[in-house]
């Protein structure tokens, strides 16, 4: 009788503590899947070597996590306290644990931007760069080459350097001229790809329209192939300026006669080197180029130009735009 008293009581307490045992599984589920408390989306950085305890304690300060003990046992039991990944993360408001743990393992840091206008300068791109609180290293002394970087938007995370971007910029560029050089117009007097992104960054000078590219370039594309001087005024300020400043101020007549190599005004032919980072709607211009017979154009005082075949056509079309400029003034 006794032994069967004592089965009954082993019996009660065995689901007994079955019983807790489930409710508390079942409450830890529910935590593990419980929002944060956060009211906005936060960034926090795990530094590399932090213990699991201790991401666990930043976690729950943050309020990232509602409770640090829930989120130890549950990367614990999951196996996943060893993958959690050190970096820059963003925590969206209502994260559950589960959440958080899974975001820790992927490793997908939080990233931020940096963005290059096309026909910035290699000297814009480095003060861009050297300017950006966020990269780190050292910052850059020497410009890369003008016209060997590729501009557009360029996601890191905080963990990238400031010579990660500009080899990033390299390597876009590299590619990008690789392949539209392979797409360009059968005999164009551009022989090499160095001479495309020389044309390109002056077309990306010359007009920020998309649609008045590819016109553009037919037009120095006809200057070349008659042996006539580009004459385009952005040359003249790269003569002057370098790419190292802006010129503030207009070209004048003797600007027109200055010396230098990438004056097309007295010199014929492209310059030794790009003027500019073309980017890749230029790059395209410059080996796929419009067929017409302009050989001139000027600003129509709306933000695009007018064309012309002829010299005397052209210098009506000036004449109508120092007219506007007058007026403006």
């Amino acid at each position: 009788m006794l032994l069967r008293k004592l089965v009954v009581i082993s019996a009660n307490l065995f689901f007994a503590v079955l019983l807790v045992a489930a409710c508390l599984s079942i409450y830890f589920i529910y935590q593990t899947e419980l929002p944060n408390k956060l009211k906005e989306d936060k960034v926090i950085l795990i530094k590399q070597g932090s213990s699991i305890r201790a991401i666990a304690n930043k976690l729950t300060a943050e309020e990232i996590v509602n409770n640090h003990l829930v989120f130890l046992l549950k990367a614990k039991l999951a196996n996943k306290s060893n993958q959690l990944k050190a970096g820059e993360y963003k925590f969206v408001a209502g994260l559950s644990v589960n959440k958080v743990i899974e975001l820790l393992q992927s490793g997908k840091t939080h990233s931020y931007n940096i963005t290059f206008p096309e026909g910035i300068t290699s000297v814009e791109v480095i003060e861009l760069i050297n300017n950006n609180k966020i990269l780190s290293g050292d910052n850059i002394k020497e410009s890369p080459a003008e016209g060997s970087l590729l501009p557009e938007t360029y996601h890191f995370s905080r963990n990238d350097t400031k010579q990660d971007i500009i080899k990033r910029m390299q390597k876009a560029m590299n590619g990008a001229i690789d392949s539209i050089w392979e797409t360009r117009q059968t005999n164009l007097p551009i022989k090499t790809k160095e001479e495309a992104l020389i044309l390109a960054s002056i077309i990306e000078k010359e007009t920020s329209i998309a649609e008045e590219r590819a016109k553009i370039s037919g037009v120095f594309i006809n200057r070349l192939n008659i042996g006539i001087a580009l004459q385009t005024d952005p040359t003249v300020i790269y003569a002057i300026t370098k790419g190292k400043k802006k010129l503030n101020r207009s070209l004048t007549y003797n600007d027109l006669k200055i010396k230098s190599p990438y004056n097309t005004y007295v010199v014929r032919g492209l310059p030794p080197a790009p003027i500019a980072n073309a980017g890749i709607d230029s790059i395209k211009a410059a080996v796929n180029p419009e067929t017409h017979k302009y050989l001139y154009f000027v600003a129509d005082g709306t933000g695009g130009h007018v064309f012309a075949k002829s010299l005397k056509e052209h210098n009506r079309n000036v004449a109508k735009w120092r007219k506007i400029k007058r007026s403006k003034k």
